[in-house]
This record gives structure tokens, C-alpha cells and sequence, in this order.
């Protein structure tokens, strides 16, 4: 595919963060030129960008970084793009962004290489912690049992005129509409690891970030199968006080 392109040749890629996208800019080296580009659409971790774009400076071939949000209504809506390069590889890439933002307010050319993945993770973190203020106050409602509250009433409502209006309260919804009940989901949240890197961040500057924070946590706990440590909370509280510990099966 790289050998049928002519002139400068420009290779987007959007594979795993990590080895994966290391390996893979690693075997188009051979096949590029000075003045060539490589873009990471992908989730990579910017401190990786910045190691990267150095490595590929020193050889000549432009990078850029682009963090990339829209999820899979992207290909209709267009994308959000957060683009981190130098500005030459920008002005390069400008008609391509425009294309895949569909509008100049969709895309931006955000600061050096590394700056693109950098506000992508943070992005994410926010993302996070909205998410999971959602999950909770709707959690809230449906314990309230007594009065018998029709999320998806609610939700829709909420959508039109509210201050929590937004697009993951539109997707909320959505899924309300089908089933409040949730019958065929899992209690289980993975995280992608830019929520991890968004809070090592914010220990690195020694910025508080306690809702970003709580909402990983949150997610993890939901991935602990065993519970051992509500176990240990469950024969503490035995110890001390004599309460009841329920065993398995009760």
C-alpha cells in the first residue's frame, strides 16, 4: 500500500497504544522518505509521541500526534481532532482534518508534537469523571423505589434544556428507551489506561484531580471479581463488634 503512493507520502495509523504502534512505525521507516509523514490517531501515551516524533525528526520524517474522539458516530458526524506537530506537518495535514472533522471548529492544531495525545488524555479523564457523576445520580433515582421514577422518562426530559445536557446524556437515553432494567450488561467497566495516565498526570504536577481520580477507582472496583477486600471489610467488622458476616449462598 506505501510503495503504490506517490510524491510525499503520508501513512495514517490507528492501531493499539504501546508495541503495537511502535512495531508497526518501526516497518514503515524503510519505506519512507525525508519529508514523508506518520500520524498516530491512536490512544498512545503523549510522553511516547514526544519519544517518537524526536526519533522520526532525526530521520526526517514528519509525525504528528492526533487525538481523536467521536467513537463510532464519527464516520457520520465527523471526529474531534486534537493535533500536536510542528506547523508545517499541520498546514501538510489541514485538508485531511477539515475532511474527517467536517467543519474547521472540529479539529485543532493544538501546540508541539505530544500536545495532541496530551489533551486527549485529559479529555478522557473528564470523560471519566462525567460518566460516572451520570451513573451514580441515575442509580440514585432508581433506588428511590417509593416513588416510582421512569428513568427514561427523565433522561429524555434532561436532554432538552438542562444543564447536564450532552451527548453521553443522549446515548444514556437511548439505551433507557430499550431496557431501564439493563438485564443484558454486565456490571464490569473496562478502562483504557488514559484515565490511569490522566491521574499519574495529575500526581506528576501535583495537581488535585479527586473527581477524575474516584471515577478510575470506580471503574476498578467494578472489575474486581473475588470482592476479597469487602471480605476483609465483612470479618473486620465481626471482630470488633460481633455484626454478622453472610456467607456465600445466603
Amino acid at each position: 500500500a506505501v510503495a503504490k503512493l506517490d510524491g510525499q507520502k503520508i501513512v495514517w495509523l490507528m492501531v493499539p497504544a504501546g508495541n503495537p504502534t511502535e512495531e508497526q512505525i518501526k516497518e514503515l521507516i524503510p519505506m519512507l522518505n525525508k519529508g514523508d509523514i506518520i500520524i498516530d490517531g491512536g490512544n498512545s501515551n503523549y510522553k511516547d509521541s514526544q519519544r517518537i516524533g524526536k526519533f522520526l525528526e532525526e530521520k526526517g520524517i514528519g509525525f504528528m500526534d492526533c487525538g481523536t474522539s467521536g467513537g463510532v458516530w464519527g464516520l457520520a458526524n465527523g471526529y474531534c481532532l486534537m493535533v500536536g506537530a510542528k506547523q508545517e506537518v499541520a498546514d501538510t495535514m489541514k485538508p485531511i482534518l477539515q475532511a474527517l472533522a467536517h467543519a474547521d471548529r472540529g479539529w485543532a492544531h493544538v501546540g508541539p508534537v505530544g500536545s495532541g495525545h496530551f489533551t486527549k488524555m485529559i479529555h478522557n479523564g473528564i470523560e471519566y469523571g462525567m460518566m460516572q457523576a451520570m451513573a451514580e445520580g441515575l442509580d440514585l433515582l432508581k433506588g428511590k423505589e417509593d416513588l416510582n421514577l421512569d428513568l427514561a422518562q427523565i433522561t429524555e426530559l434532561w436532554r432538552h434544556g438542562s444543564v447536564v445536557r450532552s451527548w453521553l446524556l443522549d446515548l444514556t437515553a437511548d439505551a433507557l428507551k430499550e431496557d431501564q432494567e439493563l438485564t443484558a450488561v454486565a456490571p464490569y467497566v473496562a478502562d483504557s489506561g488514559e484515565g490511569r495516565w490522566t491521574v499519574m498526570e495529575s500526581v506528576e504536577q501535583g495537581v488535585a484531580a479527586p473527581v477524575l481520580t474516584l471515577a478510575l477507582q470506580a471503574r476498578f472496583r467494578s472489575q474486581d471479581a473475588t470482592g476479597y477486600s469487602y471480605k476483609l471489610l465483612s470479618m473486620m467488622r465481626n471482630g470488633f463488634g460481633g455484626h454478622f458476616v453472610k456467607s456465600v449462598g445466603d
